[in-house]
């Protein structure tokens, strides 16, 4: 059934228009600048609608499966639903799930325990159609882990996975380099302050013997299928031109100005955090992602470990830092779209899948009243 939306804001690449978009589950079907009369025509009153937004990097969907500190969710299914759902109150229409291979700590971290729960239970949800939203799985391997191509390996063809990213969390390197801010994060998930000493010693003296045997074999293992490859992390410009030598796309997370200039000007995309803007820095010493949207190094805005950050972010770019809307709100549709290689979404254009939100403005916090996957109402 077709929908219409008049007397909206219209998001689009390079300008906000007032008009009227028609959609249903075909597609987008018309974008006009001005009101419409048609019988059934929904009068949004100025809300602002937009492309839903593309999310390729969250970790929310482990949080499901271990709600707290070694508690094991016993359904994976009602987990990943219960994911889903939030992504969509969030606006999200597309994501790639995160889902960690490997571990970056020790065997005592537990998200390697769920791992292939949370791989069949998306893949169960996708089998029966039961999501909001169109789930993608986002392949995080932990390059320091000395299991992580046999963890992978069952999964190296599967067509669920369509994002792999390189993650190097050694102490002392890249995100961690300042081994107080990974104390903290560590004991601030459950780990004793012994249990943290004990990581320490293990992953510094293996994680580099790890790194040099993984990197190389998981870049082989992808590569051959056309997966988009993405660094993690990069601090430095060793650290940038590792990833272009292996094929990568894409910078995710930069953590200095240097290496997100670095890989601006070697035609990587930029990711950045989402959480980082609406907070004002990094959790972890990293560098303002705001300060690089103000220097043209960010391409794309990534939720992380807050679905509800995106939109949040989108608006203190534009509201506080002088990023104009269309160009904020580029940075989680259809540039990350394009990014990605996804040519049916990111943009309100006819002939394209219709995914839209819709939403107003208190300032600078989103008030969401429609979200729409593929032309169904998803929230």
């Amino acid at each position: 059934m077709q929908t219409v939306l008049t007397n909206a804001r219209l998001i689009l690449e390079n300008e906000v228009v007032t008009g009227t978009i028609a959609f249903d589950e075909n597609g987008i079907s018309a974008v006009d600048q001005g009101t419409s009369a048609l019988p059934g025509a929904i009068d949004v009153q100025g809300d602002y609608v937009a492309p839903g937004l593309v999310e390729m990097h969250t970790d929310n969907m482990e949080k499901h499966f271990m709600p707290r500190p070694k508690v094991f969710w016993p359904n994976g299914l009602a987990a990943a639903l219960v994911h889903d759902a939030q992504m969509a109150a969030a606006g999200v229409t597309t994501v790639y799930d995160a889902i960690c291979a490997g571990t970056p700590f020790s065997a005592k971290d537990y998200r390697k325990d769920i791992f292939a729960d949370v791989m069949n239970s998306l893949r169960h949800g996708i089998a029966e159609n039961v999501f909001r939203i169109d789930h993608r799985i986002h392949m995080r391997c932990e390059l320091t882990s000395p299991d992580l191509l046999r963890d992978i390996e069952p999964y190296q063809d599967d067509s669920l996975v369509q994002l792999v990213s390189l993650m190097d969390h050694t102490p002392g390197q890249r995100q961690w380099r300042n081994i107080e801010h990974l104390r903290t994060y560590s004991i601030g998930n459950g780990k004793t302050e012994a249990e943290f000493e004990e990581d320490i010693i293990v992953r510094q003296r293996e994680g580099a013997e790890n790194v040099g045997r993984n990197w190389s074999a998981v870049v082989e293992m992808f590569q051959s299928r056309g997966i988009p490859i993405a660094t993690h992390d990069d601090t430095t410009l060793d650290h940038v031109e590792a990833g272009i030598a292996s094929g990568a796309v894409i910078s995710e997370f930069p953590t200095t100005v240097e290496a997100a200039e670095a890989a601006k000007q070697r035609g990587l995309a930029t990711i950045a955090g989402a959480p980082n803007v609406v907070r004002g820095g990094s959790h972890s010493g990293g560098v303002s992602v705001a300060e690089l949207a103000e220097k043209g190094l960010l391409d794309g805005l990534s939720s992380d470990y807050v679905p509800a950050s995106l939109l949040q972010a989108v608006l203190k770019l534009h509201d506080k830092h002088g990023v104009s809307l269309p160009e904020a709100m580029g940075m989680v549709t259809w540039k990350v779209a394009d990014i990605l290689g996804l040519k049916d979404r990111g943009h309100l254009k006819p002939g394209l899948r219709a995914d839209l939100v819709r939403f107003r403005a208190l300032g600078a916090t989103p008030v969401l009243s429609g979200v729409w996957s593929k032309g169904e109402r998803a929230f």
